[in-house]
């Protein structure tokens, strides 16, 4: 065994910079480009749902449109969030790919529909 890849206080910045390279940083600009995607796909089926209904109960009262705007969108917006995460969790297999790819795609639209159930709870989901 080769005792000088063991000594702690070994000053060899080669190594510790092709560990650098290899690992992902945080973009915060993709990170805010997928956050306002997912609030885009968030307020374009709110306004959808909106918009479709054709009568609206006066118990609702006469802001009702706030919740579902506000709730729907920043759930879709966190479930983006998993896959802006899949990038720095995928595999380099094509399976390990493909499942983080589902996995991913799956917790976007459970986080879609959770925020449009709790959006619309009390008036168009009653």
């Amino acid at each position: 065994m080769d005792w000088r890849y063991c000594n702690p206080y070994r000053n060899d910045n080669d190594s510790m910079m092709k560990i650098l390279a290899t690992t992902k940083s945080i973009s915060p600009k993709s990170l805010f480009r997928h956050l306002i995607s997912g609030w885009a796909i968030g307020l374009l089926i709110t306004t959808l749902l909106i918009f479709s209904a054709d009568e609206f109960k006066p118990e609702w009262g006469e802001w009702w449109m706030l919740k579902p705007l506000i709730i729907t969108p920043l759930a879709a917006a966190a479930g983006m969030l998993a896959f802006y995460l899949r990038n720095y969790l995928s595999p380099t297999s094509g399976l390990g790919k493909i499942t983080v790819f589902a996995i991913s795609l799956l917790l976007f639209l459970a986080a879609l529909w959770i925020g449009i159930v709790l959006g619309f709870d009390g008036t168009l989901w009653n």
